[in-house]
């Protein structure tokens, strides 16, 4: 019986790509379903063999491991070559998106606070 590895939801195509890369150089068997046409699902990695769960999870957790340490290296690389992305940038790339975001925290902190204005009166 199969066992799903690996959600597809929100992973890139690099890492799903890396991730078949290490099963098919250990030697596990696995299979790959697409996502659904309606979005209810978004596809996954699964074993086909039960046995090979633990080593597949063991192999998984040293490549995240190596994966979180890369990327919070470039992202220190990029913080001291000033070239992180800061709030700065997203609002001169796209201020309308920020002034709506904005709007909407104001009107739900501003909704959220009725009722009690209107209790205390």
């Amino acid at each position: 019986m199969a066992k799903l590895l690996l959600n597809l939801r929100y992973v890139p195509d690099d890492e799903a790509a890396d991730v078949c890369a290490f099963l098919d150089a250990a030697g596990l068997e696995w299979y790959q379903t697409r996502p659904s046409p309606f979005g209810i699902s978004h596809g996954g990695i699964w074993l086909r063999n039960n046995d090979d769960l633990p080593e597949a999870k063991r192999l998984m957790a040293d490549y995240q491991r190596e994966r979180q340490a890369r990327a919070r290296a470039e992202r220190d690389r990029a913080e001291r070559e000033g070239t992180a992305e800061t709030f700065g940038d997203i609002v001169r790339a796209d201020p309308v998106r920020v002034a709506m975001i904005v709007l909407a925290i104001v009107f739900l902190i501003g909704l959220m606070a009725v009722p009690g204005y209107l209790l205390s009166r």
